[in-house]
């Protein structure tokens, strides 16, 4: 219980991560830290008011892609008056990029703010911010940009704002104001605004780089924030590495790796890629070409079993057999295309265009520009091959059917 009364804002989950950083074995379960800290009067049940599952949850893929900045109130000071922060926060690593405590919250104490981050820490893809009035001219009564717009549009950031009366938009922020307040405002009265600032930072120093963190799998935000130097850093080519393995691109341009899926872009759709492990970072090629960095979202555990999955290869059947037909049909916009009554897949990167369909042995072949891009079985009628081949363009004016 030592633990909790040195820092009261720490749960059953953050007691456990000590507990295990300390080699305490066995560990006791979750629930049963939490009845101990119930039975010392150390916390108070609450019933949970919501399903997480109730909320769509959004996560940017990697630390520097945007940041959520917010003012929350509630600093106290001995002479009665009470100063509001402009905080923020990096959306994918939950890093705290501002907690800086202004007099007043006018444009240009927040902008001062702004303009402290970014010197320190560079500027981030976007910002995403409520609708209040320092932060944008939404809904004020000029037209022309504010201050915080222009600061952002000078260090070449896009400014998002939320749609009105939706705080949940910026949750991850809003719930870290609720942290904010509980484990460190509440019940504080500080001498000076200098003194809450150097109290506020020695708390922040902790809250980044020390207290894991239940969002992103109990790990610690610097962990993640850090990793932002390294993506930009990442050159345009693959050098050779051991921790290489292969996956085939979804129709949604995803690849799974480790329980976890790896965005590449629809473009690469029923393209084979491959996955690189390097430093925390999973980077994505094609063809030895660079095409998607992610900062590490499964579990350790589960690397080295996803790394000796490899994508299934793919031979492709001869350019044109000796005794084969060939015809042409179009490829739908979903990606497909219809031959002998069947639907064959080919690739959405194809949708709308004319592909060349010939069978060689077995397999229909289906390939552009004299290159083949899918192979299938034979899944259609044999029958209905002689009506197929008739119809060298597809059906009178309707050049995908067949």
């Amino acid at each position: 219980m030592s633990h909790r009364v040195e820092n009261p804002g720490d749960g059953p989950r953050t007691i456990l991560f000590f507990l295990t950083q300390q080699g305490i074995a066995p560990l006791p379960s979750r629930s049963s830290v939490y009845r101990a800290l119930v039975r010392h009067g150390l916390i108070s049940p609450t019933p949970r008011r919501r399903r997480a599952s109730d909320y769509k949850r959004f996560e940017r893929p990697r630390p520097m892609d945007l940041w959520q900045m917010d003012i929350v109130g509630g600093v106290r000071l001995g002479d009665g008056s009470t100063l509001p922060i402009l905080s923020g926060l990096d959306d994918h690593s939950r890093y705290v990029v501002s907690a800086k405590i202004v007099v007043r919250a006018t444009a240009t104490r927040v902008c001062e703010a702004l303009t402290i981050a970014l010197e320190r820490y560079g500027a981030p893809a976007e910002i995403l911010t409520d609708n209040g009035k320092v932060f944008t001219g939404r809904f004020g009564p000029g037209s022309g940009e504010v201050m915080f717009d222009r600061i952002c549009r000078e260090a070449g950031v896009r400014h998002i704002l939320t749609a009105p009366r939706a705080p949940t938009t910026i949750g991850k922020v809003e719930r870290w104001h609720k942290t904010l307040r509980g484990e460190f405002l509440t019940g504080r009265v500080f001498d000076s605004l200098a003194h809450a600032q150097a109290e506020l930072d020695a708390w922040v120093r902790r809250y980044n780089h020390e207290r894991p963190h239940q969002g992103i799998g109990d790990r610690v935000p610097w962990d993640r924030f850090k990793l932002a130097a390294q993506i930009r850093s990442v050159p345009p080519r693959r050098s050779a590495r051991s921790e290489l393995t292969t996956r085939k691109v979804t129709t949604q341009g995803q690849i799974s790796f480790a329980g976890q899926m790896y965005g590449v872009g629809s473009a690469f759709a029923g393209e084979t890629v491959s996955a690189e492990l390097t430093d925390g970072l999973v980077q994505i090629h094609h063809h030895d070409v660079l095409v998607a960095t992610h900062v590490q979202k499964h579990s350790p555990a589960k690397e080295r079993p996803a790394l000796a999955r490899r994508a299934r290869p793919v031979h492709p059947a001869p350019r044109q057999a000796t005794t084969g037909q060939a015809v042409i049909r179009k490829v739908g916009a979903s990606g497909n295309l219809s031959f002998a009554g069947m639907t064959y897949r080919v690739a959405p990167a194809h949708a709308k265009r004319q592909v060349q369909v010939a069978i060689v042995d077995d397999v229909v072949e289906i390939s552009a520009g004299g290159r083949v891009i899918r192979t299938h079985p034979i899944r259609h009628q044999r029958s209905r091959e002689a009506g197929a081949f008739a119809n060298p363009r597809g059906r009178p004016h309707r050049i995908n059917a067949a």
